[in-house]
């Protein structure tokens, strides 16, 4: 079967998430667009949106067909060569327009997972449960007779545990998109233990063609992206928590997360970051992982408590914040949870006085978004942190630490072997985290 036939009819479970919604609009693309090679005249393209919730779906296909619009607006002179055979469509707008119905009706919405028994693919985006990953590829598996590949989305399940538990014989691999899949330029793929190397070849061309960089993670819990992220999380909660000795947790949870964000000129800070993934989503995370890291212990209590008490941040279905650690207007923090009181407190409260405690940042450091356009960011940003390193305050000496445990994390996954080299840590963390400088580096040695 070769990579047409393979795309001639594919199914994407949890199609109306966020992560599974993104999947099927570029799966959806790459099918129209073979579909209107002149050699595939004919041929019948099948793309089932499978997902639990009707309604969720009436608002996927809605989706589509924005986006669709806006893609066929993008590259209406490329459109015009490809439907040059149809003398009904004169203008652009009737040549967007069909390119719009051509990839709408490809897609086929549906709560019924006998849909997916003809695929001869599988995207998979539903909730990180390994047990319910497992029922549905078994499902499928034991019901389609035509041997369908599995690709799931999964952020930290080892792919070697769900090929064996749900009997897939190598017909499974990791092609860990990141959020949102439509925009976000990585993909990590993962291979099992018995992978089948088509799969992998298919993965990489199917990748390519969505103008994807991929970057291979071996099979550990939480591979590459998670794998730095989880830990570089937990070493924030701790040192909110350290902070806590001197000043209420909440005024911790500001100072550590102003730092990561302004003195270490990352997109967000540690906590907006944790708030943006979930809270629920990290601490879940953290628990996959954990039992396989013999001499490390992958946990927070002060996750399990903002669980607890229901604040558990993550996105509305608009894409806005959900408050979490921090209260969010307009997408901007305006207050801290305290834990304790189990209320928010405003930030304009305590700003003032844990701005002063953290002390200035070095002379000419810019905001991230000043920093990621410029190409030689990272001669920029040197003579910046080289500054830093000097400095001996609070605000400092808490990046500097930090800058050094996020190598360490990067440095680990290397020789954990989770990483092949310390290049594609960088590039993860580059690409899919948007950092504006890698974690491995020499900035802060």
């Amino acid at each position: 079967m070769d990579y047409t036939e393979r795309l001639q009819n594919v199914s994407v479970l949890g199609a109306a998430g966020k992560m599974g919604s993104g999947i099927l609009l570029l799966t959806a693309l790459e099918m129209t667009d073979l579909s209107l090679k002149p050699e595939n005249k004919g041929k019948h393209f099948v793309l089932n949106a499978m997902d639990v919730s009707s309604e969720a779906l009436s608002g996927l296909m809605k989706y589509i067909r924005a986006q669709a619009l806006k893609v066929a607006e993008k590259k209406i002179i490329a459109l015009r060569q490809v439907y040059s055979d149809r003398k009904d469509l004169i203008e652009n707008f009737d040549i967007i327009r069909a390119y719009t119905e051509d990839v709408v009706s490809i897609v086929r919405p549906t709560t019924i997972l006998e849909s997916t028994y003809q695929s001869n693919l599988i995207f998979e985006a539903i909730k990180e449960d390994p047990a319910l990953k497992v029922k549905i590829f078994s499902q499928i598996n034991n019901n389609n007779p035509n041997k369908p590949w599995f690709f799931t989305n999964t952020s930290s399940i080892p792919i070697t545990n769900l090929d064996k538990e749900a009997g897939l014989e190598g017909r499974v691999l990791g092609v860990h998109f990141y959020n949102p899949p439509a925009i976000q330029k990585l993909v990590e793929i993962i291979k099992a233990e018995n992978t089948k190397d088509e799969l992998d070849v298919f993965a990489r061309e199917f990748s390519k063609k969505l103008g994807k960089i991929v970057v291979p993670s071996n099979d550990f819990a939480g591979f590459i992206g998670n794998g730095h992220f989880m830990r570089d999380a937990l070493h924030g909660i701790q040192e909110a928590e350290k902070l806590a000795g001197e000043m209420s947790l909440a005024e911790g949870i500001y100072c550590i997360n102003k730092v990561t964000q302004d003195f270490l000129v990352r997109p967000m800070g540690i906590f907006q970051l944790i708030d943006y993934v979930g809270v629920e989503v990290c601490s879940y995370i953290m628990s996959v992982m954990n039992p396989y890291l013999p001499n490390e212990n992958l946990h927070s209590s002060l996750l399990d408590k903002m669980i607890a008490v229901g604040v558990l941040g993550g996105q509305n279905s608009d894409g806005s914040q959900k408050d979490g650690f921090l209260k969010y207007e307009k997408g901007k923090p305006i207050a801290v949870y305290n834990i304790e009181k189990k209320e928010y407190v405003a930030i304009e409260t305590f700003q003032n006085k844990c701005d002063e405690k953290l002390g200035a940042m070095p002379q000419g450091i810019k905001p991230w978004k000043a920093v990621i356009g410029n190409k030689k960011r990272e001669e920029v940003l040197a003579p910046v942190f080289a500054q830093l390193k000097e400095m001996n305050n609070l605000g400092a000496k808490i990046a500097k630490t930090y800058g050094l445990r996020s190598c360490e994390i990067g440095k680990q996954l290397v020789s954990d072997k989770v990483a092949h080299n310390e290049e594609d840590v960088n590039t993860v963390m580059l690409t899919g985290f948007f950092h504006a400088y890698g974690p491995i580096n020499n900035f802060f040695n």
